[in-house]
């Protein structure tokens, strides 16, 4: 074993190393690999008493004299996702530690909980912030498209207990820097207080670097998400099944509350149409949507569909403001100013 920190996820039946330090390993069984260590029980038997005590400890080995710490990276609600270990000798002083943070998406709400942490290392300021109340798409990095972001994506529209990842991706994080960012996750069906279910992804994240042999990422389908941006125009990627915003594909609109989501209640007849137009392709209205000062403005939206893995589609949303001629087409009716 090395002397760099393991990461370890917890959630599952048998401990997995997520990281080695800041590199991202691939949700390994803790028993595979140190399965040539002479510490493998005792880090076994160290992990395992920090997830019953919820503590970080300190302990000797009783063979040759050396020192496990653990550490525990914990959410908001108390549930342990995982458990950092370091094995060396009891006169060495362990390496600085990658911090690790917890975070929650519910998959059945859309909603995302971070701890101040994994803000940290996703590259957002913790002082501006929130860690609650927070929409899915507020945590995958917006305007960027990451190869492994579509495996993310694909968890959150067709959600399955037991479904797991781990993965890396750079983004630029809120001082315009390029950071790369270690990221694994696992679906859970959980009981509610309400005595009903839901399926909620719990993970870590760590700041993390790709591996020197790593092969360059292909950016071609950023390159062609850069080529069809169009001024004005804000696209991003929504949820099918339940209407849910994703992941913004360029700078987030701010002529309307898109985190509400919210459309007048008189256009109905709108949104339906735009519905059965949907079933046959490519489909556009004008819609009334809640602006953040709680009033109403009309937004033209054009919807498509577009597959992100096998099985996998979402729908491809770019809104901007109606032109005259629209809104005459529309004759939307006064009562949105009620």
């Amino acid at each position: 074993m090395t002397h760099d920190w393991l990461l370890v996820e917890t959630l599952g039946a048998e401990p997995v190393v997520v990281a080695q330090g800041v590199q991202t390993e691939n949700l390994v069984p803790v028993s595979a690999f140190l399965r040539r260590n002479p510490h493998l029980m005792a880090v076994q038997s160290a992990i395992s008493e920090t997830l019953r005590s919820g503590l970080g400890l300190s302990s000797i080995t009783p063979k040759n004299g050396c020192v496990i710490r653990t550490e525990v990276v914990q959410m908001t609600d108390g549930r342990i996702h995982g458990v950092h270990v370091w094995v060396g000798a009891a006169d060495i002083e362990p390496p600085e530690r990658p911090l690790p943070g917890a975070l929650v998406w519910d998959l059945t709400t859309g909603s995302a909980t971070s701890t101040p942490q994994s803000l940290a290392n996703s590259g957002r300021d913790p002082d501006r912030e929130l860690t609650h109340g927070r929409s899915f798409a507020e945590d995958l990095p917006m305007r960027e498209l990451n190869a492994g972001e579509t495996e993310v994506l694909a968890m959150a529209i067709r959600p399955e207990p037991g479904q797991t990842l781990c993965s890396a991706w750079d983004v630029t994080d809120h001082r315009g820097e390029i950071i790369t960012v270690g990221f694994a996750a696992r679906a859970l069906l959980e009981s509610q207080d309400d005595g009903g279910e839901r399926l909620i992804c719990r993970a870590m994240n760590w700041r993390a670097e790709h591996a020197e042999s790593a092969a360059a990422p292909d950016h071609l389908a950023q390159r062609i998400l850069n080529g069809l941006a169009e001024p004005g125009v804000h696209r991003a990627l929504i949820d099918l099944g339940t209407w849910k915003l994703l992941k913004w594909l360029d700078e987030p609109a701010t002529f309307y509350d898109w985190r509400a989501n919210e459309v007048h209640s008189d256009d109905s007849i709108q949104l339906a149409r735009l519905i059965v137009e949907f079933a046959k392709g490519t489909a556009t209205t004008v819609l009334r949507m809640r602006t953040t000062d709680g009033e109403w403005t009309p937004v033209h939206l054009t919807l498509n569909r577009v597959e992100l893995e096998p099985g996998a589609v979402a729908g491809l949303v770019s809104v901007r403001l109606p032109t005259r001629e629209e809104l005459d087409v529309a004759q939307l009716t006064r009562a949105a100013d009620r």
